[in-house]
């Protein structure tokens, strides 16, 4: 069993690039997490985490990460990702992401909203939401990337 995450971070970043996965490359590198081996894992906050404003990895760290993104390859096109953190008192948390055809404020309410219905439906306490979320208009190749890094 690999060892439960102390840290948290909430990443978001946009960009255009030459090819989907070099946009989408640099969405990564732009939310600052660009140099990090991600672990894409589903949305638990673990209990006790601390929330770490920057990201401190190593190059080439294994980092367990939620995250959504889309890619789009139609110019002036909007697309956003986004997600979002709910913290209860004394237990872990929820971490939701979306990605979509929109903007930032309507990719943002959206999560926002997935957090509030998983708390309702656990029966916990919400006390608190973290939303992170980044849009951007396409040029040739666009991505948007949103992610909570969980880490050590």
């Amino acid at each position: 069993m690999l060892p439960t995450p102390t840290k948290f971070t909430l990443c978001a970043g946009a960009s255009d690039g030459s090819s989907p996965l070099n946009a989408f490359d640099n969405a990564l590198l732009e939310a600052g997490i660009g140099n990090a081996n991600l672990v894409r894992v589903s949305s638990i906050l673990p209990a006790g985490v601390s929330h770490v404003p920057e990201l401190k990895l190593s190059p080439g760290a294994l980092t367990p990460v939620a995250y959504g993104t889309i890619n789009s390859d139609v110019p002036e096109e909007k697309i956003s990702a986004a997600v979002a953190v709910g913290i209860s008192l004394n237990s872990f948390g929820v971490i939701m992401e979306y990605s979509g055809r929109c903007g930032r404020q309507d990719a943002e309410a959206k999560v926002v909203a997935m957090v509030q219905d998983a708390f309702k439906i656990r029966d916990l306490e919400l006390i608190d939401v973290m939303v992170k979320a980044a849009e951007h208009t396409v040029v040739r190749n666009g991505s948007a990337f949103a992610a909570v890094a969980l880490w050590y």
